[in-house]
């Protein structure tokens, strides 16, 4: 009997947006000691790890792999590369609820990209749900810089900015880097299996988290044992549990309702946050979560995010 039968696909997804929505947490207490940069880079090899197996059994298919298809992966593992290193360290600059929601806003920026790239229609309902993002996003960002959050180990200023202006601004960094990877994505997918696709990127990734850890010359070992926990659960519950529960849904369910349910980190982020970090969102910026969310939502009922 198939496992559809056993496991009803709703459930299969609430999982999933629990997993996900405990990175931001694990994360938080792993900065503690370990630096950004190397959260990311362990989070990307521990993924590598788990997916080595499903790569190997399919090792026929990328040995013919054309020298594109090796550069497109190249240039998939830097982007995602990028998404990582930047939405983590934004994390230690400005609120869970900002971060998360911002780094979310990728679906918006996927469908600019297509219109002016791909020269795909815009469409009123997808218009609207651009507005009401951009909107969200300006009142979140205008409700950090009033706040002003300072957080347990982070700076009060950066670059002589805001500390939370800035860490909002890499988190929407990690959504543009996070919108150029599914892009490629699409392009990869279509001549490379699915499990192949996914360990050569993750282990791509890795390999430029880890380079960049070696230039800035960043500490990655000597941690606490305390701190290694954390480093684990962020690689078990969100990668390897929350994403496992997408990739099943998506072969289960349409892909715009995964994605639609996708919207969910930032609200069980922001809780998790609220009752173990004790950050308060203010009511400008939840206004702005809220405009944002609503407007993701729409856009994700007219895109489909393979």
């Amino acid at each position: 009997m198939s496992t559809r039968s056993f496991v009803p696909p709703w459930l299969v997804l609430a999982v999933g947006v629990v997993a996900v929505s405990t990175a931001s947490l694990f994360i938080r207490y792993a900065q503690v000691e370990a630096p950004s940069p190397v959260i990311a880079a362990y989070r990307l090899t521990l993924a590598s790890l788990v997916l080595f197996p499903w790569f190997w059994r399919h090792h026929a298919s990328w040995r013919n792999f054309a020298p594109n298809t090796w550069a497109w992966t190249g240039v998939a593992g830097l982007l995602l590369a990028a998404h990582f290193l930047l939405w983590i360290t934004s994390l230690e600059l400005t609120t869970v609820a900002s971060s998360v929601v911002l780094v979310t806003t990728t679906p918006l920026w996927v469908a600019l990209a297509s219109a002016v790239l791909l020269k795909e229609t815009l469409t009123r309902p997808l218009l609207g749900g651009l507005m009401l993002a951009f909107s969200g996003g300006l009142l979140m960002t205008w409700g950090d810089m009033a706040a002003q959050p300072v957080l347990p180990h982070g700076p009060d200023k950066v670059w002589g900015l805001p500390a939370s202006l800035v860490g909002d601004a890499l988190a929407l960094g990690g959504a543009w880097a996070a919108a150029g990877y599914l892009m490629v994505g699409r392009h990869l997918r279509e001549r490379t299996p699915f499990p192949v696709y996914l360990f050569l990127v993750y282990a791509t990734a890795a390999l430029f988290a880890w380079a960049f850890v070696g230039l800035r010359g960043l500490p990655w070992r000597g941690f606490s044992p305390e701190t290694y926990l954390w480093l684990f659960l962020l690689g078990l519950v969100p990668q390897l549990i929350g994403h496992s529960a997408f990739n099943w849904a998506v072969r289960h369910l349409p892909t715009t309702n995964v994605a639609t349910h996708l919207l969910g980190e930032p609200v069980g982020s922001a809780l998790l946050a609220w009752i173990f970090l004790g950050e308060v969102p203010t009511w400008v910026s939840l206004v702005g979560a809220v405009l944002i969310l609503t407007g993701l939502v729409r856009i994700a009922r007219e895109t489909q995010l393979d």
